[in-house]
């Protein structure tokens, strides 16, 4: 019978089959340079590790040589201890035992070579993939999701460092094992290498009739697994939600529906592994039997010697393995070439807009700046304007308030202040006190601080996430940022104070709590213009006030842009603007005192 490894092998090959018809059909239909292409972006990582790849290539060549030294030395072995000749027995035993322990000892330096070599290069291409990442326009990125791009981040980039290696070096291995076995064989009998020579493809073809089945049953394992996780990842992410509505068990339901189904389909899958499984296996044995019985005949008539006999069929299903192993590379060719077709493609997403005269800005930190819209148009969606014609001001040592309907284009003018889109028509610029302004770009970035909607606070310390902003920030800034957002009155009152851990998203704090960290942390910052984005939304009134007070006491010249539904900011605020129906206008002191009332 068939075992385990020779099983996998198969498998291999039948995929390598199809992969050569893949190939054959890329290059009808000119799309093979595609590939090509893919494969050149591979090797501008790995062409640096050429020297450790050629003595990668080099130990596999000496470890194939050695595993065939030491296996013609156990034919004369077994000759001699057979024929009772035992003049050479020590000398047989010794080649037989060094040829294996060098093997051995190559195989282990190429695996640690290997191994090094995929962990590197794995570690380049996502160091160079996440900066591009972060340094990606803003529209450009956000129209892939998180999960795709994390799957791309990890798993595409997996599979081209685990292959980027060992692709060229295996095939080099492959072709030398293969022409050094076969040269062995028909060195000791040519019959017995055509023999040998012929059964691998023999098996292999007979095999190509069930590769378009499993190719579908894959297809069907990987779409439902996918839905499996999202429903997963969905139910653990509004794990609060589930709780809240109290529909546990509808979800504990849900759950087993979808593993009956991949019960169901595992099943199926199993039963036509079992059924191609004995054909192969049917297959396999009449070639085996095949070769057995010549080795039998030739040895009952005195031709051949029990070593050789051994020998023979030893080497037989090492060049099967061999021309198995040639033809499985061409999957991982295939798959490192889509793997890396997607990742360059998030490597060539657009960069975000920079201007290296911003730095220039850095100078009148101190005297504060202008924030200015001037007729601005924007579209997320073309021919679907969010902001349309609008002007917008901010002046050192103001509170502006930008007002409206939820989903109205306030969260948008934040992003556009802080460059993370920008305007159809029209400009927004920081400009400072000399006159000198420069369009919204990442490079003045550093001169903003944010806190968005929602719970920002990471998994970790409160002094971690207070540093993310400030890495040298000493104990006592921290403190005092807590204070200026009253937030010191409950992390003081934690076991370990500053140095207090919180969950994932915050849990183990209040909303309000939550919130006034990720405020004390853009305090922190110390940026000359500060943007909250519904971030007192959870503060009680009086907590609101006093926070907002603190923020433009601590530095007279800084601005304070806040998107709010709350009355209380209003009469704190010098501007308000308000947004709807994509219009932005200024309201003045009696319509702002007429919104704060109507609130």
């Amino acid at each position: 019978m068939i075992n385990e490894k020779e099983q996998n092998q198969q498998n291999k090959s039948k995929a390598g089959l199809d992969s050569l018809d893949v190939l054959r059909n890329r290059w009808k239909d000119g799309t093979f340079g595609e590939i090509l292409d893919d494969w050149r972006w591979i090797f501008s990582y790995s062409r640096k590790y050429k020297g450790a790849i050629v003595l990668y290539t080099i130990l596999g060549i000496l470890s194939s040589s050695l595993g065939l030294v030491g296996s013609v030395a156990s034919k004369y072995l077994i000759d001699i201890i057979t024929g009772y000749k035992i003049e050479k027995l020590s000398v047989l035993i010794a080649v037989g035992l060094g040829s294996g322990l060098f093997s051995l000892i190559f195989k282990s330096l190429n695996n640690r070579i290997s191994t090094k070599l995929s962990i590197d290069i794995n570690n380049d291409i996502q160091a160079d993939i996440f900066h591009k990442i972060m340094d990606a326009d803003w529209m450009a990125i956000t129209k892939y999701s998180y999960g795709d791009v994390l799957n791309r981040f990890n798993n595409d980039v997996g599979t081209v460092s685990s292959n980027a290696i060992n692709w060229l070096p295996t095939i080099l291995i492959a072709i030398y094992n293969f022409a050094a076995t076969f040269f062995v064989i028909f060195y000791y009998d040519k019959i017995m290498a055509l023999l040998a020579l012929a059964s691998a493809p023999f098996s292999l073809l007979m095999s190509r009739f069930i590769i378009k089945r499993q190719r579908a049953y894959n297809k069907k394992v990987r779409e439902l697994t996918s839905k499996m996780t999202t429903f997963e990842i969905e139910a653990f992410y509004n794990m609060d939600t589930i709780k809240s509505f109290g529909i546990s068990e509808h979800y504990n339901k849900k759950m087993r529906k979808w593993q009956d189904k991949f019960k169901k389909l595992s099943l199926e899958v199993n039963m036509f592994s079992i059924k191609t499984g004995i054909y192969q296996n049917v297959i396999g044995m009449l070639v085996q039997y095949i070769a057995f019985g010549y080795c039998l005949y030739r040895l009952w008539t005195g031709q051949i010697t029990y070593g050789t006999m051994t020998l023979f069929l030893q080497q037989r299903n090492s060049l099967t393995t061999a021309f198995q192993n040639g033809l499985s590379i061409i999957p991982a060719f295939l798959n490192s070439s889509v793997s890396a077709n997607r990742i360059r493609e998030l490597a060539s997403l657009p960069r975000e807009k920079h201007i290296p005269e911003s730095r220039e800005m850095d100078g009148y930190r101190e005297e504060g700046f202008e924030v200015i819209m001037d007729g601005v148009d924007f579209s997320y969606v073309e021919g679907t304007k969010v902001i349309t014609d609008s002007d917008f001001k901010a002046q050192p040592g103001e509170i502006v308030a930008l007002i409206g309907p939820s989903g109205e284009g306030k969260t948008t003018m934040i992003r556009l202040i802080l460059g993370l889109i920008h305007p159809d028509q029209g400009n927004v610029l920081l400009r400072c006190p000399g006159g000198k302004a420069v369009e919204m770009n990442v490079d003045i970035r550093h001169l903003f601080a944010y806190v968005p909607q929602g719970n920002t606070v990471l998994q970790g310390t409160i002094s971690e996430n207070m540093r993310m902003v400030k890495e040298n920030a000493t104990d006592e800034e921290i403190i005092g940022a807590l204070e200026t957002a009253c937030a010191w009155d409950f992390v003081r009152q934690l076991p370990d104070g500053i140095y207090s851990k919180v969950g994932e998203r915050g849990r183990g704090l209040s909303e309000g709590q939550a919130q006034r960290l990720a405020i004390a942390r853009a305090i922190l910052r110390d940026a000359p213009i500060l943007l909250l984005d519904e971030a007192t939304s959870a503060l009680d009134v009086t907590t609101e006030r006093v926070v907002l007070k603190n923020i433009v006491k601590q530095h007279p010249n800084k601005i304070c842009i806040v998107t709010t539904h709350r009355p209380s900011v209003l009469s704190l605020c010098q501007r308000v603007y308000r947004v709807v129906d994509t219009k932005v206008t200024e309201l003045d002191e009696k319509e702002s005192s007429k919104m704060a009332m109507d609130f």
